[in-house]
């Protein structure tokens, strides 16, 4: 079979790769703490090609790349200002604690509400924990203490879907100090990421391109192949 198909289809592959981690970032371009993410590829072993004759290297040959990792920008973004007093941030290094049906997670993300029971709680309606990791009580006149929201330090940061976290909670406090008022804007910068997203699509039709040129030239030969004299 054509090396070349296999070159250009693995490229093809690892640009759709691409692609969805961009879309996803694209998506939430507009979303408070998200942090963005990051395709890490690498090519193929090369092959070393010989001359079947004579048995003379002809040198190496590209197999294509892949994607090997997904790194995610753990960098705090800048806040701003939203006049709602439950909106809270994280200035700085550290992570709010959420009360999940999977365990204990971590976000950036403070677009907090009130519950019923006068608890704060995510968009989910999940509890955030406080510095006691109990469930954060509001005030009589529904504003929320920020002395009593946790901001945790973590190691081993993994990200759990657009907004969540896992990791280890170590005993020291956090450097981040938690401010209501405002949110962490999103890690997204969407001018680079659509050029980003432009040049995934190029490189995608640079393969598309290449396996119809290879297409062509294999169909050419097995015609001529078969039209000359027996």
């Amino acid at each position: 079979m054509e090396r070349g198909l296999y070159i250009a289809a693995a490229g093809m592959v690892a640009e759709m790769a691409r692609q969805d981690q961009i879309a996803n970032d694209l998506a939430n371009a507009a979303t408070p703490g998200y942090k963005s993410d990051r395709s890490v590829q690498r090519s193929f072993g090369d092959l070393l090609l010989q001359n079947t004759k004579t048995g003379q290297t002809v040198g190496p040959l590209g197999a294509g790349p892949l994607i090997t990792k997904t790194v995610t920008d753990l960098t705090p973004e800048g806040l701003r200002d939203t006049g709602q007093p439950l909106d809270l941030a994280v200035s700085g290094e550290g992570y709010f604690a959420i009360k999940t049906a999977n365990g204990v997670r971590y976000t950036r993300d403070g677009s907090f509400q009130a519950a019923p029971d006068r608890t704060l709680v995510d968009a989910s309606g999940q509890q955030v924990l406080g510095t006691d990791r109990q469930p954060v009580k509001l005030s009589a006149d529904g504003t929320v203490d920020v002395k009593k929201v946790g901001c945790f330090a973590l190691t081993g940061v993994t990200k759990q879907g657009d907004s969540l976290f896992s990791g280890t909670a170590g005993s020291a406090a956090a450097t981040g100090t938690v401010v209501s008022g405002g949110l962490e804007s999103s890690g997204v910068d969407a001018a680079r990421t659509m050029v980003d997203m432009m040049a995934s699509l190029r490189a995608f039709e640079a393969g598309q391109k290449a396996i119809q040129t290879i297409d062509q030239s294999l169909q050419q030969a097995a015609g001529q192949v078969g039209n000359l004299p027996g």
